[in-house]
């Protein structure tokens, strides 16, 4: 998602969570041959390191894996190969929506990938895809107040970081990228966090520029790292990277602030352009296993809508890090991330004003 899957560098000190998992190799559906190789675009560090050892040994089927910074930059490439180069993408959910809409996401075939009967029902109502027709979510989450509780009260609106008491002067970071920098504006606001209103956006900007004076800093990678050394006492944080922090200084919490937050999807999507569907739906497939998600889970401490992984994920671990265990009928009623078409370019100018 953005500047948000820096993915190599918030998962330097989680070596110690990685777990095994069982080498046992079970149910994987379709395309044994040696002689079909994929080429698959994720996030650095955003699924084990077995993973595509495993698959390649359980099937036949060789990966080609190349990573990708954000999700603009494997859409920069898929624009300069209209809509080819790759068999299957991990990108966020606006950019899933976008991918359908241009025509160069793949149409799921449920009977190629029977383990998405392991996914949550809700996952079918996420919005950007109804029914799962052209994506499969990998991982979901949502957007809250990361904070030291040793240091600081406990948030409990958005307010409290956009106008913040007197103690949290200067101790407090904002996520840059353009979704995030203004959804807590927009959801005290009373706004959609998808609206493509000129007049709801400078609202909404002008909010967070009196915002700004109050800032230690924008921060979309090393703002845990501030609450762990003290410099932040309280930062907007994707729930997974707060984790982060409270695996380092168990005296951070997390909570979504009374007005809501949003849902953020990373989706996995077969191309159009692919002539190798079937055995990008095989991978697919092969995520879904419930030994597979949960070592996700385990490695990303992101919540992954499966809810056979979920259940096998040790309770000790929800224990430690409580936002694993938010419920998708919870998670749902927050708003999805959605594509903003013609948009984007206001959204993009609306920050640069912003920030300056």
């Amino acid at each position: 998602m953005r500047a948000r899957h820096h993915r190599t560098a918030r998962l330097f000190t989680l070596a110690a969570v990685v777990v095994g998992v069982v080498a046992v190799i079970a149910g994987t559906a379709t395309a044994r041959t040696t002689e079909t190789t994929i080429k698959i675009s994720n996030w650095d560090a955003y699924m084990p390191e077995d993973l595509i050892p495993r698959f390649e040994k359980a099937t036949g089927i060789k990966v080609k894996l190349s990573k990708h910074t954000t999700n603009e930059d494997i859409m920069g490439k898929l624009e300069a190969a209209n809509g080819g180069g790759y068999d299957l993408v991990f990108v966020s959910s606006p950019f899933a929506e976008s991918l359908k809409k241009r025509g160069w996401a793949a149409t799921i075939d449920r009977k190629l990938i029977p383990n998405m009967k392991n996914l949550y029902p809700a996952a079918n109502r996420l919005s950007y895809d109804k029914g799962l027709r052209n994506s499969v979510p990998y991982t979901w989450g949502t957007t809250g107040l990361c904070w030291r509780s040793d240091l600081t009260s406990t948030p409990k609106s958005w307010w409290d970081l956009l106008r913040p008491k007197s103690s949290l002067q200067g101790k407090i970071t904002m996520l840059q990228t353009d979704r995030w920098l203004l959804l807590p504006a927009l959801k005290v606001l009373g706004y959609s966090i998808n609206t493509v209103n000129p007049k709801q956006l400078q609202k909404a900007a002008a909010l967070l520029k009196e915002a700004k004076k109050s800032l230690l800093a924008y921060d979309d990678t090393t703002f845990y790292s501030k609450l762990v050394s003290g410099e932040a006492h309280l930062v907007e944080a994707w729930d997974g990277w707060c984790n982060y922090g409270i695996a380092e200084n168990p005296k951070i919490k997390f909570v979504v602030p009374k007005e809501g937050s949003d849902v953020w999807v990373d989706a996995m999507v077969v191309l159009e352009k692919s002539k190798s569907k079937e055995a990008a739906q095989s991978f697919i497939n092969f995520v879904l296993r419930p030994d597979v998600g949960k070592s996700v889970t385990e490695l990303v401490l992101y919540k992954t809508p499966n809810a056979k992984a979920m259940a096998q994920v040790k309770k000790s671990l929800a224990k430690q890090f409580p936002n694993l265990a938010i419920p998708p009928k919870k998670l749902l009623t927050y708003e999805t991330e959605r594509d903003l078409g013609k948009a984007q370019p206001l959204w993009s100018r609306t920050v640069s004003e912003i920030v300056g």
